[in-house]
This record gives structure tokens, sequence and C-alpha cells, in this order.
């Protein structure tokens, strides 16, 4: 939005500012979309593997505690997925707003 003066001062000259401000926003839009998509996803992937990296872990060390780190590995895992949905939602948000 910062170069609009920029592309308003070459419009009525050669009247081909108009499209060039549309597909850059469109750009910005899909850009917007793939780093909330994406940089959710590949966050997720990280934490979902630290959590079962953390659990397999635990597991082998103390094998009577097994039930509890179960369910705290589940819950860490719904967490973390969590982060990814925001990440989609946010990337959604800017494509459409």
């Amino acid at each position: 939005m910062q170069f609009l003066h920029l592309f308003s001062a070459i419009h009525p000259l050669l009247g081909v500012a108009e499209p060039i401000i549309k597909q850059s926003q469109d750009a910005g839009r899909a850009i917007a979309l793939g780093v909330g998509a994406g940089g959710g996803a590949a966050g997720a992937g990280a934490g979902i593997g630290a959590v079962f990296n953390a659990s397999i872990q635990a597991k082998t060390r103390q094998p009577e505690l097994r039930a509890e780190v179960e369910r705290d590995q589940w819950l860490g895992f719904a967490l973390t997925e969590a982060c990814f949905f925001y990440g989609l939602v946010g990337g959604f948000i800017a494509f459409f707003l």
C-alpha cells in the first residue's frame, strides 16, 4: 500500500496502474496463505516430532510410567496440531480479507 501513490501518478499517463495494483494484491494474499499454511505445517511437524521423541525416551527410561507419559504425549500432540490450524486460519483470513 506504500507504493499506491507511485502507481496513481502513472495511471493517468499509461492506464496500467490499476491491473498492476490488483495483481500485486492477489500475489500478496497468495503469499500470506502460503506462509500461514506452510509455516504452520513446518512448525507442527517439528513440534510433533519433538513430542514423540520425548515420549519414546521417557517410556524407555521409565516403563512403569507408560500410561502417564502417553496421556501427556497425546495432549502435546493435540496442542501442537492446533498451532497448525491457527496458522492455516490466519493464512485464510489474510487471503480473503
